[in-house]
């Protein structure tokens, strides 16, 4: 290991070393890559989300699997060329899975981290919809009626 950093590096993060101008830099950008079951989390309605939330705080599974539900109304999920009720299954298998390793603190744990992240996502929806990007609006379900 050494004391010093070389040329170019940085002694402390954002801190340009002496030989590097003060405006040269790279953007980083990180993308999560999330697994099929986590993907399937639904875009759900902020008040919808924090049942979920709670529901899975007090019965493991349970939110998770009224989440799934959701799916079926026409929520919107990280798995736009998955069918709907692919995305169903995904869903309650998560549920399964909560409830069944709830036993070993396991799943309760889980169960916790998913409603937390079905808000965090009802949150980014929520915004997304005061601010609509393109993204957002071509994976976004349209009713029936307005669709022929």
């Amino acid at each position: 290991m050494e004391p010093f950093p070389k040329d170019g590096e940085s002694a402390a993060a954002g801190e340009p070393s002496r030989g590097a101008a003060p405006s040269s830099g790279v953007v980083v950008q990180v993308r999560e890559k999330k697994g099929p079951l986590r993907a399937a989390i639904p875009y759900m309605p902020f008040p919808v989300a924090v049942i979920c939330l709670f529901l899975n705080t007090f019965v493991p599974g349970l939110g998770t699997f009224v989440s799934a539900f959701t799916v079926l109304c026409g929520a919107r999920t990280d798995l736009p060329d998955r069918h709907m009720c692919c995305v169903f299954w995904l869903n309650i298998a998560a549920a399964l899975i909560q409830i069944l390793t709830a036993i070993v603190m396991v799943g309760w744990i889980m169960s916790i981290f998913w409603g937390m992240d079905m808000v965090i996502l009802a949150s980014k929806y929520k915004d997304s919809d005061q601010n609509p990007d393109p993204r957002a609006l071509r994976n976004r379900t349209w009713p029936v009626s307005q669709a022929y």
